[in-house]
């Protein structure tokens, strides 16, 4: 059916039911489907060369825009908390008011760093952030299509928008629910916009955004992409839901967690590097179209 689906990476507990939600999906054409998708270790790569690639916030830690103090508080937190919010062991509800304090302390720190709207984008391209590869067919593809992409994300949604504006793949479908900066007249960071979006709580972030759902009603078949457990309420939102297919990026501690993405996600990806699959997906569901 998709022969990038036999390949060594792919992992399916019923690889039976993924062929009826793909033959449905097909059946009812591509103007009824919306792609859902996290951004950090999933759009983007996890390691390049052996080397873990940044996240949003990662470039900007990794970049001159703050000090080498701030820098240091950063990484005491991911210590700190990175092995938290990947622990099998803890439930995602003792998880949850763990990761308001991580995020929360990251971007007071960020705040105080009065960072400038005007460098984001010097250290957007300094970083060595990479979307993976066949980022263009996937985001190319959608557009032609006029297939909407939502990028739900924890990260900071400046940097990430810079990040696909720089690889020139912003294109009119795409829409970003993610944490924004709020900076002063005179272009200075001074807090973050709205509601704060962490890794377990996309599920509010999803409910907190029915006009854009609303906008989609029609469009019932769901491809999901994530790389978290958290990931999967991104389309709790999605209005009148047909079908929906689940992929799950699994970068990092791979067999304490396979047994649980394997129980979450239709499609496990394990430490691969490209979106080999969804692009062969999305070229499925839109061909016959």
């Amino acid at each position: 059916m998709i022969p990038e689906l036999s390949n060594s990476w792919v992992h399916m507990k019923d690889d039976e039911r993924v062929r009826e939600i793909l033959q449905s999906m097909q059946k009812a054409g591509s103007n009824t489907l919306q792609v859902i998708s996290d951004f950090d270790m999933t759009l983007t790569r996890f390691e390049h060369n052996g080397k873990r690639c940044p996240d949003c916030y990662n470039i900007l830690e990794r970049s001159n825009v703050i000090s080498s103090d701030c820098k240091e508080k950063l990484q005491e937190l991911l210590d700190k908390y990175y092995p938290i919010e990947i622990d099998t062991k803890r439930s995602v509800e003792e998880k949850m008011p763990l990761m308001v304090e991580w995020w929360t302390k990251a971007h007071e720190l960020l705040v105080n760093q009065k960072i400038k709207k005007d460098r984001l984008a010097e250290a957007v391209k300094d970083s060595e952030a990479k979307l993976r590869d066949g980022y263009q067919y996937f985001f190319d593809h959608l557009n032609e299509h006029s297939i909407p992409l939502l990028i739900f994300s924890a990260g900071i949604g400046d940097i990430l928008e810079e990040v696909i504006r720089q690889t020139e793949v912003f294109h009119p479908n795409v829409k970003v629910i993610s944490n924004y900066m709020d900076f002063d007249e005179s272009g200075v960071l001074k807090a973050f916009k709205g509601e704060l979006i962490h890794i377990y709580n996309k599920k509010e972030g999803a409910l907190l955004n029915t006009g854009h759902f609303q906008e989609l009603r029609t469009r019932t078949n769901v491809l999901l992409l994530g790389d978290s457990l958290g990931d999967l309420n991104m389309a709790d939102g999605v209005q009148d839901m047909k079908n929906i297919l689940k992929i799950g990026f699994l970068n990092d501690k791979v067999e304490e967690r396979k047994q649980s993405y394997l129980d979450s996600y239709d499609i496990v990806l394990i430490k691969h590097e490209t979106l080999g699959v969804p692009n062969a997906v999305i070229r499925f569901l839109t061909d016959s179209n």
